[in-house]
């Protein structure tokens, strides 16, 4: 995998020239085996390289991401490429007229767009594995998913293809497949990047993230687009919190050992690690496919009324479910995640700073698979596993990062969260880089 800083180096001392990295890129994409490409920008991305090598020659610089690739969710408006979302009922989508808002900062920072990129049908589903271009697939096991719904995002850059690609998240999208994949992915406070140009699937939580091979790279792509920097680079006195209630504990063993290795780790850097609970989560995360599912149905229910089997099974099912939803069990559900989230922040602010935990219950499972077996004779519920550990920090609206592990032997990737209590994203990336490769 590309590092960012390393990539930027290159660009900016004349090593490489954006030319060459971008069709280095585009050779990449165009032999992708993980189904992560949905359309290539190709004369696009090689006409905005060409100008910008021309620039560098100069001696002039676009922005920090000077010549750097990047893929984008196929949820985000490019101008002159189509937002198909996944879904057969977007296939004849018109190129769409202008940049979303978090396209157009990245050019700014001087970035070339090469493509769009994977997602699981409409965002609806944290596992990669709905969509009407097929499933994408898990560079550590192509018979895995990646993890959704930002699924191509994750995919491309564990294969190596890019450095930088821009998701969403909404309960789990942008973690939960970098966990899978083995790479990191950032979900900050909504509006934090912009999310304007953005299909949304539920607004009280849509947020827009990056995913990037490390926590270098993603912390430079923040710094580039938020303007944000400085300050200090360690942990030293931050609380950290490890969650000991029952709702926080994986399926996966792998999953457990790397949460504890990760909280020694941030010991050993001066860090102050506490055992905390986490009174009302059960309550809290049982809001979430109430509001979610019913700002979700709010979106298609014409489409879905009219258009219904255009939609592939899975998305489906789920808008089926809400279609005798009532208005007032949505209201109740977002006046108690309002009142229990509130609850929670201000039991964890009295304790720690964030909490550390899994960032998914189970690793990468067979795509299709609805259930798996687990070593105790049960099963487990794949969707579930994939976003429990994620979507309490929608609903509270707080940063949180994934982080891997070092690879365990078995090859598949093992990812870590860190969420904030309060809204910096600093403190976060500071607590990951710490834990990042931990074994």
């Amino acid at each position: 995998m590309f590092s960012l800083p390393d990539l930027v180096r290159a660009l900016h001392d004349g090593t490489l020239t954006p030319s060459a990295h971008v069709e280095d890129v585009l050779e990449r994409l165009s032999g992708d085996t993980t189904n992560s490409v949905v359309t290539l920008d190709a004369e696009g991305a090689r006409r905005r390289a060409a100008e910008l090598t021309e620039a560098s020659r100069r001696g002039d610089r676009a922005g920090r991401l000077h010549g750097v690739a990047v893929g984008i969710k196929d949820l985000v408006d490019v101008a002159g490429l189509p937002t198909r979302c996944g879904s057969r009922i977007l296939a004849d989508a018109p190129p769409a007229a202008a940049d979303a808002p978090i396209v157009a900062r990245l050019r700014a920072a001087g970035a070339v767009i090469v493509g769009k990129l994977h997602t699981h049908e409409f965002a609806y589903g944290p596992t990669g594995d709905a969509a009407a271009t097929g499933p994408a697939h898990n560079p550590h096991d192509l018979a895995r998913i990646t993890g959704g719904s930002s699924s191509g995002s994750a995919a491309a850059l564990a294969a190596g293809h890019l450095a930088l690609t821009v998701g969403t998240d909404t309960g789990a999208s942008v973690r939960t497949p970098a966990a899978l994949c083995g790479v990191v992915g950032l979900k900050p406070c909504r509006g934090a990047l912009p999310g304007d140009g953005v299909f949304a699937l539920a607004e009280s939580f849509d947020t827009v993230g990056l995913l990037a091979p490390d926590v270098a790279s993603v912390g430079l792509a923040w710094d580039a687009l938020t303007g944000a920097g400085g300050g200090r680079d360690d942990v030293r006195g931050l609380r950290v919190g490890v969650a000991e209630d029952d709702y926080w504990r994986p399926h996966d063993p792998v999953l457990a050992a790397a949460v504890t290795a990760a909280a020694d780790a941030l010991d050993r850097a001066g860090a102050e690690v506490v055992a905390v609970r986490t009174p009302g989560i059960e309550e809290l995360a049982a809001t979430y496919p109430t509001i979610c599912g019913a700002e979700a149905y709010a979106t298609h229910r014409e489409w879905f009324e009219s258009r219904r089997d255009e939609y592939q099974p899975a998305t489906r099912d789920r808008l089926d479910a809400q279609t005798g939803t009532p208005a007032h069990a949505y209201v109740a559900a977002q006046r108690a995640r309002r009142r229990l989230g509130d609850d929670l922040l201000a039991h964890l602010g009295a304790r720690v700073d964030m909490l550390l935990s899994a960032t998914t219950r189970l690793r990468a499972t067979p795509i299709g698979a609805e259930e798996v077996p687990l070593p105790d004779g049960t099963t487990a519920h794949v969707r579930t596993s994939m976003l429990a550990l994620t979507s309490p920090f929608n609903l509270t609206d707080r940063p949180a990062v994934s982080v891997p592990a070092a690879l365990p032997s078995d090859g598949l990737p093992a990812g870590m969260q860190v969420a904030a209590v309060g809204t910096d994203v600093s403190p976060v990336l500071r607590a990951a880089a710490v834990i990042e490769g931990v074994a």
